[in-house]
C-alpha cells in the first residue's frame, strides 16, 4: 500500500524547538515523531512511502539515510520549491493511480490504518477524513441576545463538541485529479471543491488516542502519554 507523509511545514507554533529542527524530527521520548509514524505505517503493511519535504528537508533525508526502515519500505522524497499547501504538494508525487493514505508528519495516534482504508473503500468515497470528537470550553459566560438587545439566556462556560479532522486522509485518484499541478491548494479548499462538484467525501470516526503535537501544550502531553500508548501504536 502507498502512503504520503506531509512533512514540509515550518512548525512555527513549536518555536523555539523548530528553529534548528524540522517539526517532524522533534522527538517523542527517544525517537523523532516522523520515525514513529514510519514504523507504524510499515507495521500496517505500507511498503511504498513518500515524504513531502520543504523546510530543513536535508535534515530529514539525512536522518533516514541509514535507517533500517529502508529495508522494509521504499522511501522516496518530493520537495516543494515553493509552498504548495497541504493538498497542492500531492501534485509532486508521481503515479498516484491507486488508493493512497495521506497524513501529516506530526501526529501521534493509535488509529488502525488498515481499518481506515477498508472503511474508505467500502464507502466508495473520493476522499475519507479520519475524525475525532473534541470538546472545547468557552471560559466565559455566554449571552444569548434577542430583539432590542434583550437577554434570552445566559450560559456559564459552555462546552461545545466538534468532529475535527485528525490530519489523516485516504484519497482516490479521482480526488487527486482536482489538484492543479504547481498551484497552491490547501486541504480545506480541496474539500470544498470536491463537495461542490458532487463528489462523495466521508468521515471515519475514531475514538482511540490522538494527539497533534503542533502546539506546545499537546507536545508536552504527548511526551507524558507516550509510554502508556507505545505498545498500541503498532500492528501486531
Amino acid at each position: 500500500m502507498k502512503a504520503i507523509i506531509l512533512a514540509g511545514g515550518k512548525g512555527v507554533r513549536l518555536l523555539p524547538y523548530t528553529t534548528f529542527f524540522p517539526k517532524p524530527l522533534v522527538p517523542i521520548k527517544e525517537k523523532p515523531i516522523l520515525d514513529i509514524i514510519l514504523r507504524q505505517l510499515v507495521s500496517y503493511g505500507f511498503d511504498d512511502i513518500t515524504i513531502s519535504v520543504g523546510h530543513l528537508a536535508e535534515l530529514i533525508e539525512a536522518y533516514f539515510e541509514k535507517s533500517d526502515i529502508k529495508k522494509e519500505a521504499k522511501l522516496t522524497y518530493v520537495k516543494e520549491d515553493k509552498p504548495l499547501g497541504t493538498a497542492g504538494s500531492l501534485s509532486l508525487v508521481k503515479d498516484l493511480d491507486e488508493t493512497v493514505l495521506v497524513m501529516n508528519g506530526d501526529i501521534l495516534t493509535t488509529i488502525d490504518y488498515q481499518k481506515l482504508v477498508r472503511f474508505h473503500r467500502k464507502s466508495k468515497s473520493a476522499l475519507t477524513i479520519a475524525s475525532f470528537s473534541r470538546s472545547l470550553q468557552v471560559d466565559l459566560g455566554v449571552m444569548e441576545i434577542g430583539k432590542n438587545m434583550r437577554l434570552t439566556n445566559y450560559i456559564e462556560k459552555p462546552v461545545k463538541n466538534f468532529d475535527v479532522s485528525m490530519g489523516i486522509y485516504v484519497y482516490e485518484p479521482k480526488a487527486v485529479s482536482y489538484i492543479i499541478p504547481d498551484k497552491y491548494l490547501d486541504f480545506p479548499t480541496l474539500v470544498h471543491r470536491l463537495l461542490k462538484a458532487g463528489e462523495k467525501v466521508s468521515a471515519f470516526p475514531f475514538k482511540g488516542y490522538w494527539r497533534d503535537i503542533g502546539r506546545h501544550d499537546d507536545y508536552a502531553l504527548a511526551q507524558e502519554e507516550y509510554t502508556k500508548i507505545k505498545t498500541k501504536l503498532f500492528k501486531g
